[in-house]
């Protein structure tokens, strides 16, 4: 098993956990401030889960024909964006839209999870999905501190700007160094997914 792409990728979880962490807490207090009632901040908290679990057999099968690397730079430029959404988010409907768009973005866990069996063999699976848990567990334990002091000392904001930064960093690191893991993906030809075919080929070689 080639270890780098595992770590990359896991580090790309564990920021994009990170990020979500950080605008969870916060959710029902900045709703409540743009006047939701207890019914609509209820919707706004589970808009998120609606379309991530809408998604997630979407993005699944898409990284079995186009391949898990472009997926996952696809979702987590939408991520990206979801986070800027809601640093500008002073209505409630944009807020909806906002947590809407991240449960799309956030939906590639599916896609992550296939990148994991692709690189791993039956003796090694089961630590790599482990510690993939465990990047969840830290960027649950992180991402509430770090939003609770930002919110605290710059505003709602500079929280959205903060999230959209991590997965911004995500996005470099699967861009430059996340190679394709499906084999059997189909080769594209067009901008920067174009790097997902020589990817696949430097992974096969160590597979």
């Amino acid at each position: 098993m080639k270890r780098s792409p595992l770590f990359i990728l896991l580090l790309t979880v564990l920021l994009d956990l990170i990020g979500f962490g950080i605008v969870l807490p916060l959710l029902p207090t900045y709703a409540k401030e743009l006047g939701a009632s207890p019914l609509m901040i209820g919707l706004i908290a589970a808009i998120f889960s609606i379309m991530q679990f809408i998604f997630s057999p979407f993005w699944g099968k898409l990284s079995d024909v186009m391949g898990r690397r472009p997926v996952m730079l696809i979702s987590i430029f939408i991520t990206a964006v979801s986070y800027l959404v809601f640093s500008q988010a002073s209505t409630i409907p944009l807020l909806i839209f906002a947590r809407g768009l991240s449960g799309i973005g956030s939906a590639n866990i599916a896609a992550a999870q296939a990148y994991i069996t692709d690189v791993t063999d039956s003796k090694n699976r089961s630590g790599a999905m482990g510690m993939m848990g465990a990047a969840f567990g830290i960027g649950f334990i992180i991402g509430p501190v770090i939003g609770g002091i930002l919110k605290h000392h710059y505003g709602i904001q500079t929280v959205g700007y903060v999230s959209s930064f991590l997965i911004a960093i995500d996005l470099v690191l699967a861009l430059f160094l996340l190679p394709e893991s499906n084999k059997n993906a189909k080769k594209l030809k067009f901008g920067f997914m174009k790097q997902s075919s020589s990817g696949n080929e430097k992974t096969e070689g160590t597979l």
